[in-house]
């Protein structure tokens, strides 16, 4: 039997063959489902910081002022006197001014968590007639 002769023979068994085990047994499904699985998983990529010496050191440096600021302001409220505000403390709710920076930057004085101002509502109004 030549090559050929047996190629045209066997070629449509072995696709048969091949048909039944991924469709009949459920090769194909699984498959499937595990390219899916695959697919729809992102990768969880966890990156964890360490705590270097600097870290820890600008940590206790802020614990440091913070604790230095309360200080001050029991001193300054002790020394004009608790009776003077009618018991008001005058430095609820306030922070420590930002510290100076480049006077040539157009937010030199502006503290970080500053929000600005809310244009948000700007081109709802009468601008739009104008533009």
């Amino acid at each position: 039997m030549k090559t050929n002769e047996l190629k045209k023979v066997l070629k449509p068994l072995i696709k048969q063959c091949i048909k039944e085990a991924i469709f009949e047994d459920g090769v194909l499904s699984g498959i499937i489902s595990e390219v899916v699985k695959g697919v729809n998983v992102a990768p969880v990529i966890k990156e964890e910081k360490t705590k270097t010496m600097f870290d820890l050191e600008e940590r206790e440096r802020k614990e440091k002022k913070s604790k230095m600021l309360k200080e001050q302001r029991k001193k300054i409220l002790d020394s004009i006197g608790k009776d003077s505000f009618n018991g008001v403390n005058v430095f609820e709710g306030t922070d420590a001014m930002a510290p100076e920076s480049n006077s040539h930057s157009p937010l030199a004085n502006i503290a970080p968590n500053d929000s600005g101002v809310d244009i948000g509502g700007l081109f709802n109004s009468n601008w739009n007639k104008l533009i």
